[in-house]
């Protein structure tokens, strides 16, 4: 039971994905601080003199009827950001890698090339046993 779970927790995706966890997660803040100290701020901008930001009232003169649309640009902007990163930072480099260093890994079939080759074997199987055979 206990090599099972030593096996496990050596295996190569484990190690590595708790380490991206790990990194991630810094990142984020990083990028939630970033937006927070400028993004809001200028986003603030475009919401006027209103202390709530950018946003409209769904009901004249009531806050609690106000919708942000700031938070939501911030996330979206927060979305971009980490996912260009992480795309150029990470991505990128460790897939040009292993095209570099990987050797001659063949790629996998698609299924419709797996299906032309049943399809020939087949074809291949009716030829060597004669033809049609008619019961």
């Amino acid at each position: 039971m206990l090599k099972g779970f030593k096996d496990f927790m050596l295996r190569g995706n484990v190690v590595d994905l708790a380490v991206a966890v790990v990194i991630g997660t810094a990142f984020v803040a990083i990028v939630t601080a970033f937006t927070n100290g400028i993004i809001n701020p200028l986003l603030a901008v475009f919401g006027g003199s209103d202390a709530l930001g950018l946003g409209f009232y769904l009901v004249a003169d009531k806050p609690a009827t106000f919708v942000q649309v700031g938070p939501i640009i911030t996330a979206v902007i927060n979305f971009a950001i980490i996912a260009a990163v992480l795309y150029f930072v990470l991505v990128l480099p460790a897939a040009q890698m292993k095209k570099r260093f990987g050797g001659d890994v063949e790629e996998p079939l698609s299924d419709t090339e797996i299906l032309v080759q049943i399809r020939d074997l087949l074809a291949e199987g009716r030829e060597s046993a004669g033809g049609r055979h008619e019961f």
